[in-house]
C-alpha cells in the first residue's frame, strides 16, 4: 500500500470564540479532589512504562469540569514537546460517536431518517443477507449498522487490492465496494461485528439525505452548535491556526509524522479525512462540553443538539437485536466485562467508546460523570496501549464521588 498521505478535502474553518464549559472544585460537585490526584501516579506509570508518550486527563461532574491536567510530552518524535491541555487529539473510533452518531440522531428526530429504514433505500443496491440454506433475504437497517450488528466485515483487509483497483481518494467507489462485494457474515441483529465499515455507510446515509458532506455537517450542527473552538475534521490546512494544537501520530516510511491529519488508513487515504469512522480532532475542553450536555439531555449553556428523548433512545439497547449484541445506537456498553471502564462504576448504565489511538470517553448518568482520556499511544509507533491507563483512572474517578 502507498505510503503517501493524501487528502482531498479541504479544510473547515473553525469560529474562533471561548469554549462554554463550566469550571468547579471536585469538593463543589461531591468529589474529593485530593483522592483525584491519584490519576497523576497511574499516567505517570503508563508514561514511564512506554505506552503513551503523554496525555490528558478530565473528569466532568454535574456539568462542570473539576479535573483536567496534562501529562508527559506530546511530541517524543522528531522532537521533544511538552504536553498541555489545549492540545488536540486524533479521535479515531472516538469519531463516530461525536461526529457520525450525533448527526444521525439529529436527522432521526427530525424526521429524515427511521432507524428501521433499509440501507438500500439511501445507498441503491446495498445487497441484504441471505440465508445460505433457505435463501431468506434480510435487509440491512440504519439500527443494524448504528449497534455493529449488521454483519459487515470489521474492515477493508486488502487495502492494496482495492488502492490497485480504484485509487486513493475514491469514497463512492468505497462505498460501491461496501454495498456490493463486502461479507455479510450473520442475519442482521442476531450476532455482533464491530465494523468501522458500518460508519462509513452511515456516513453515506447522511450526505445523500442532507446533500452535505458529513464533515460539513458535524462541524454546523453539533460541533459550532455547541460553541466549540478546537474540534474539527481538518485541522491541517496550511491557513488553519489549529494544526499546530494537533498531537502527532505514526511515523511514517519517509521520517515524518502525522499531525493533525487522521490516523486511521481508510480515513485518510480512501476518504480523505472525511469519513464516518474516524476524522475528528478534539481537546478536553471540548470533548466535555459534548458529555456534559449528552449528560444533561443534549443541551448544554442553554445550546442543544439532542432532545432528552433522543438522548434516552441513543443510550438503550435496542430490544430488538439478540442480547449478545448488547450495544447502544452508537455507543459501547460495558457489561458484561467492563474492560476500560474501570471496577468501580456500576456498568448497567455506563456508555463510552474508545479510539485507536488512545483515547476514550466514557459517560455515567447514574453519578452524573464522564471521563475523558486523550492519549495518543500510536506516536511515533503503534506499540502503546491505553487498555490499563484507561481503566486505572475510572476506578480512581468513581472512588472519589462522595468520599
Amino acid at each position: 500500500m502507498a505510503a503517501v498521505v493524501l487528502l482531498a478535502a479541504a479544510f473547515v474553518a473553525i469560529p474562533q470564540r471561548k469554549s462554554e464549559i463550566r469550571r468547579s472544585s471536585p469538593e463543589r460537585q461531591g468529589m474529593n479532589g485530593k483522592y483525584l490526584t491519584l490519576i497523576d501516579s497511574t499516567v505517570n506509570a503508563s508514561i514511564q512504562d512506554g505506552d503513551v508518550p503523554g496525555a490528558v486527563v478530565g473528569v466532568v461532574r454535574n456539568g462542570a469540569l473539576v479535573f483536567e491536567k496534562a501529562y508527559g510530552n506530546k511530541s517524543i518524535y522528531p522532537e521533544e514537546e511538552p504536553m498541555t491541555v489545549e492540545t488536540m487529539f486524533d479521535l479515531a473510533s472516538v469519531s463516530k460517536c461525536v461526529g457520525t452518531t450525533l448527526s444521525i440522531m439529529q436527522l432521526i428526530e427530525r424526521g429524515k431518517l427511521r432507524l428501521v429504514d433499509s440501507v438500500a433505500r439511501y445507498i441503491p443496491g446495498f445487497k441484504p443477507w441471505v440465508d445460505p440454506k433457505t435463501g431468506e433475504k434480510v435487509p440491512i437497517r440504519v439500527q443494524d449498522l448504528l449497534t455493529h450488528a449488521s454483519g459487515l466485515d470489521a474492515y477493508m483487509d486488502d487495502m492494496d487490492g482495492y488502492l490497485a483497483e480504484f485509487g486513493p481518494l475514491t469514497p463512492d467507489s468505497l462505498m460501491k465496494v461496501i454495498a456490493t462485494r463486502i461479507p455479510r457474515n450473520f442475519k442482521p441483529g442476531t450476532d455482533v461485528l464491530y465494523s468501522c465499515l458500518n460508519f462509513i455507510t452511515l456516513q453515506h446515509i447522511l450526505e445523500t439525505i442532507t446533500g452535505e458532506r458529513l464533515c460539513d455537517y458535524a462541524q454546523k450542527n453539533v460541533f459550532d452548535a455547541l460553541h466549540l473552538k478546537h474540534t474539527c475534521y481538518f485541522p491541517w490546512g496550511q491557513d488553519n491556526a489549529l494544526r499546530p494544537l494537533a498531537a502527532p501520530t505514526g511515523k511514517q516510511p519517509d521520517g515524518s509524522v502525522l499531525r493533525g491529519i487522521v490516523h486511521d488508513p481508510i480515513a485518510r487515504i480512501i476518504n480523505g479525512g472525511n469519513s464516518g469512522n474516524a476524522g475528528v480532532f478534539s481537546n478536553v475542553e471540548d470533548l466535555a462540553v459534548i458529555c456534559a450536555a449528552l449528560l444533561n439531555g443534549g443541551i448544554y449553556n442553554g445550546h442543544r443538539i439532542l432532545s432528552p428523548l433522543t438522548v434516552d433512545r441513543m443510550f438503550a439497547v435496542p430490544p430488538a437485536n439478540d442480547p449478545k449484541v448488547a450495544r447502544a445506537l452508537g455507543w459501547d456498553c460495558y457489561y458484561p466485562e467492563p474492560y476500560t471502564s474501570g471496577d468501580i462504576f456500576a456498568v448497567q448504565n455506563l456508555r463510552g467508546h474508545t479510539g485507536f489511538t488512545g483515547t476514550s470517553v466514557i459517560l455515567d448518568p447514574d453519578t452524573n460523570t464522564a471521563v475523558i482520556i486523550l492519549a495518543h499511544r500510536v506516536h511515533p509507533v503503534n506499540d502503546g496501549s491505553a487498555s490499563r491507563l484507561r481503566s486505572t483512572v475510572a476506578s480512581i474517578v468513581a472512588a472519589s464521588i462522595g468520599r
